[in-house]
């Protein structure tokens, strides 16, 4: 079971940094990187913290995501065991975040999926990884 859960991380975490390219660069594909400059400029509308004074600037928070999923998920994939731990919070974070986001812009339930089912993989992943430390602690 060790291999399956194993299998999960390292794809996820190759998947959160190859989105995570996606939005830093136009070089892999132009039209996902336009589409997600213009998501951007909606999303900075609804940031959380808007009511708190602060509006990101639209392509500096497509970049500052882009960087975070990117570190992240190589992070998750190979990292040794307590960045693993840390960026999957981060990841978390990200997720609720886009989840968030995308319910307040009212979008369809089929747009919050991919971000659902990546939340619960990574809840999953910590769960897992908390079980097994509590076992061997008890050992």
């Amino acid at each position: 079971m060790a291999v399956v859960f194993t299998a999960i991380r390292v794809i996820l975490g190759f998947f959160f940094a190859f989105t995570g390219v996606l939005k830093l660069t136009d070089q892999i594909s132009a039209e996902v990187y336009q589409q997600m400059k213009s998501q951007f400029v909606q999303f900075a509308d609804v940031f959380p913290l808007k009511d708190f004074g602060f509006k990101p600037d639209p392509y500096q928070y497509l970049q500052a995501v882009g960087w975070v999923e990117l570190v992240a998920g190589i992070l998750l994939a190979v990292g040794p065991r307590i960045l693993r731990e840390i960026s999957n919070f981060v990841l978390c974070v990200v997720m609720i975040g886009a989840i968030y986001t995308l319910l307040v812009l009212k979008e369809p339930i089929a747009m919050c999926t991919p971000a659902a089912v990546c939340l619960g993989l990574l809840l999953l992943l910590n769960i897992r990884g908390q079980g097994k430390r509590s076992k061997s602690k008890s050992a």
